[in-house]
């Protein structure tokens, strides 16, 4: 069975557990974002000059990587150590992949 297979039968099970505060300010940032998106939407359909729009997108290219960060930093502190202090060194391999997928640009 492939690493990712194992991955999502594995993450079906498995909740993070986020305080409060930063769920708020990722759903804070993930709003902006869906409002960049449609914004660049709009730009699309206006026929905004292309240096523009591109403009746009890298802003919100930059911020979707802010939330992945945010994420990334809670999921290492939290999770992955949680799991190597209960004996689970398979997190080791399912964290490359979640870093690899980050790297994908």
């Amino acid at each position: 069975m492939k690493l990712e297979n194992l991955n999502e039968e594995h993450c079906a099970h498995r909740k993070s557990h986020h305080p409060e505060h930063v769920k708020k300010d990722l759903i804070t940032r993930l709003n902006r974002i869906e409002g960049q998106i449609r914004g660049i939407k709009g730009m699309i359909e206006r026929d905004v000059y292309c240096d523009d729009v591109i403009t746009q997108i890298a802003a919100t290219q930059s911020a979707l990587n802010s939330v992945a960060k945010i994420l990334l930093e809670g999921h290492i502190k939290g999770c992955v150590v949680d799991r190597l202090a209960e004996g689970d060194s398979g997190i080791i391999d399912e964290l490359v992949v979640t870093i690899q997928k980050l790297m994908r640009k």
